[in-house]
């Protein structure tokens, strides 16, 4: 505690500074030589609210987990499984899909940053682009197209000059159409099964009675006999390895 107070009363009896400016406080001095601590504390923690949105929307996950809300929307089951166990699933499969892209990114722009043989911008180019190649795979021309026009900016001459700001909104446009189509094509079975029951419960006169509770029993036995959850999730994952 001794040296606490020696400091404190060092610090209260030195002359007082000048008050520094926010320029000042930002960039680490009157000499503008990088970031202080505390402003890489304030981009790091905005940085990190952003995190999530990023996950969900430039990775795998946003085509899984809309497939995972279909098929549990056709099996009929509300709530089971419940969202915590959907979100888990597509976080996990989005990992296991996404890591070797995250390595890659790590050693062409991160590690050459922390051995100082690239600039900070040079290592954001050279680091995402192994992103930039995964997200061109799965992004439709017709969507790069529409946000070429939108921003206005020049067209590519090849894959790799589109710029990530036309590259993400493509890539998520693109992976919501493949989600709604595997969902409608999951839907079909379970629909016929829905049919089949309203019409038998209807022609026999049980009005009273929903088809939902004749018909779910039916789906989750068909949907376990065939291995269900086996084949959605070798599909949705082998639609990533193409």
């Amino acid at each position: 505690m001794i040296p606490v107070f020696l400091l404190l009363a060092a610090a209260f009896s030195a002359p007082a500074a000048p008050a520094p400016t926010l320029l000042e406080i930002a960039t680490g001095g009157k000499t503008g030589q990088g970031l202080t601590a505390p402003m890489q504390i304030v981009l790091l923690l905005t940085a990190l609210t952003l995190l999530p949105a990023v996950v969900m929307s430039v990775t795998p996950f946003l085509r899984i987990v809309v497939v995972l809300h279909f098929l549990r929307q056709a099996l009929g089951t509300q709530s089971t499984p419940s969202n915590q166990v959907l979100i888990g699933m597509a976080l996990f499969l989005t990992i296991l899909i996404m890591q070797p892209v995250a390595m890659e990114m790590y050693h062409k722009g991160w590690e050459p940053l922390e051995a100082n043989r690239l600039s900070t911008a040079q290592a954001f180019d050279q680091g995402t682009q192994p992103l930039k190649t995964f997200l061109t795979r799965f992004a439709r021309e017709k969507d790069i197209r529409l946000f070429v026009e939108v921003s206005k900016t020049p067209p590519p001459r090849s894959p790799a000059d589109v710029d990530l700001r036309v590259l993400i909104p493509a890539y998520i446009l693109s992976e919501l159409k493949a989600g709604f189509q595997i969902g409608a094509v999951l839907f079909l079975p379970f629909l016929v099964i829905d049919l089949v029951v309203a019409s038998v419960t209807l022609s026999i006169g049980m009005i009273q009675l929903p088809p939902v509770m004749i018909s779910a029993p039916f789906k989750i036995l068909l949907f376990v006999l065939v291995d269900g959850w086996s084949l959605v999730m070798s599909s949705l994952m082998k639609s990533f390895y193409v």
